[in-house]
Parts: structure tokens; C-alpha cells; sequence
């Protein structure tokens, strides 16, 4: 839940924290347009006692049902402001469920939320209701952005689902299990016709972040190489390389770092 910077790494260390990475898609619990199940809801992060714990994942699981909810959490080493229990209920919104691709943090007494909504008026609705459900002592950081989702973006992310174009190790050479997913993809993308997709380059938070956005931004040329070679139009295709400022998971253990370290594909308006 929690776009986690540098410092906040660090933080999470000392004080209780949550992450809840936000779907692809928003609920209903398939989507419509390509059938997609739901993906999981990831609790991560760390708090103080297994109270605190219950409590939370008893909030999540209500809202986005208990089969959707995976545990991730740990019990213990970290402090939390008094009632932060309570208060992080309180902050776990039903609104959340028209978030998607996106991530929710609480880390002691800061709160974040990023990620994409279908209208202004989902928008307003998401980001009063966080607002006014937080207790007086808490930081909030809201940015949410009005993308409205297309069957062809529908497409695309149906076939990476929860995977990842994988690369080796600190490189821009794919993986054979990461040409195969880009075989699938092209095979997609020819589908989606003469629209103009983005291709974004995600690293995790280790490192330098000027090489990871240079090693972001390669990724991205690789997969549009490889692409290109399957049939897509150069022309169809743009990259970019975010580096490790857009993490959709905690960047402290290793499968958040391993779903930070990603390919998107956005279809262009």
C-alpha cells in the first residue's frame, strides 16, 4: 500500500507500517472487458502485535473479500503512534477498490495513495473519503490520476496479469521466460491494432538511481526491440525508464523488490 521512498525504508525499520499494492483493474472482481479474475490484495509491511494485525487484514479482507487478501505482514520490532491501529482501519477506505494500479502506504503517521481512477468524480470521492477518515495527527500525500481504462489497455494487462518481463540480473538481456511473456504480448498487441503504446521501465530501490534510470529506460528499448521484431510498428511504440520512483510494492524484502522491477505497457489516448 505505500509508495515507499528511500527514507521511507528506512522509517519502516523503526515504526509500523502497511503497503497495499492496488490492482489493474478495479473491481468487480473480474473485469469486464477481458475476464481477468481479480488480482491478489498484498498486505505487506510491519506492526507491532498480532492484534494490530488481525485488525487490519479483518479491514481489507471485508473490503476486497478474503480470498483476494494475501498476508504478507510481520509481527513485531517496530513502534506506532497510540491507536495507530484504529487509525489505519479508519484510513482503509471501501473507496480503495476503485483504485487501480496504484499502491497504499501507511508508514507511522503518513499516509499515502497513488494510482488511477475512472472519472473526477471517483477522484474527488476516494480522496475526500481518505481525508476525512484520517485522524487530525496523521500526513496524507493523495495523488490519483484520472485515466479511464479502454479494452485494448484491458488486453494488454490481462496478458501480463501478475507476471514480469524478466531480464537477468542488473541487465537489459531477456530472460527466455521474458521473450516468451513478449511473445504473448505481441501477439496481443497486434490486436489493439494502430494505437500507440508506451512501454515503461521500472527497477526496485537498491542501487544508484541514476543507473537504474538508465537500466529502466534500457529495458524498455529492449522490449521495444524485441517487439519490433515480432511485427509491431516501431512507430507504434514509445518508451520511457521511471527508475525506482514508482514502486508498487516495499522495496525491503525481496519479492517487493522483485514486482518493483517491471515492465508497463499503457495504451496512448
Amino acid at each position: 500500500m505505500t509508495n515507499l521512498s528511500q527514507r521511507h525504508i528506512i522509517s519502516i525499520l523503526l515504526a509500523a507500517a502497511i503497503s497495499l499494492p492496488l490492482p489493474a483493474f478495479a473491481d468487480p472482481a473480474t473485469n469486464t472487458a477481458t475476464g481477468t479474475s481479480a488480482a491478489p490484495i498484498v498486505v505487506s509491511g510491519a506492526v507491532p502485535d498480532e492484534s494490530t494485525k488481525n485488525a487490519i487484514l479483518t479491514k481489507v479482507r471485508g473490503i476486497y473479500g478474503a480470498d483476494r487478501v494475501v498476508d504478507q505482514l510481520t509481527v513485531g520490532g517496530v513502534a506506532a503512534p497510540a491507536n495507530w491501529a484504529l487509525h489505519v482501519q479508519q484510513a482503509i477506505v471501501p473507496g480503495l477498490k476503485t483504485v487501480r494500479k496504484g499502491l497504499f502506504s501507511v508508514t507511522g503517521n503518513n499516509v499515502s495513495l497513488r494510482g488511477e481512477v475512472g472519472s473526477d468524480d471517483e477522484k474527488q470521492q476516494v480522496s475526500s473519503a481518505v481525508q476525512s477518515a484520517l485522524h487530525a495527527t496523521y500526513n496524507s500525500k493523495l495523488d490519483l490520476k484520472v485515466v479511464q481504462p479502454t479494452a485494448a489497455q484491458g488486453l494488454l494487462d490481462n496478458v501480463l496479469a501478475n507476471r514480469i518481463v524478466e531480464f537477468e540480473s542488473g541487465s537489459s538481456k531477456l530472460t527466455p521466460a521474458g521473450t516468451q511473456l513478449l511473445d504473448e504480448m505481441a501477439t496481443a498487441m497486434a490486436k489493439v491494432g494502430n494505437k500507440k503504446v508506451s512501454i515503461i521501465g521500472h527497477t526496485d530501490g537498491q542501487g544508484n538511481r541514476n543507473s537504474n534510470l538508465k537500466l529502466s529506460l534500457a529495458r524498455a528499448e529492449a522490449v521495444k526491440s524485441y517487439l519490433t521484431q515480432k511485427g509491431i510498428p516501431a512507430d507504434n511504440m514509445t518508451t520511457e525508464g521511471l527508475g525506482p520512483d514508482r514502486p508498487i510494492a516495499p522495496n525491503n524484502t525481496d519479492d517487493g523488490r522483485r514486482r518493483n522491477r517491471r515492465i508497463e505497457f499503457n495504451v496512448l489516448p
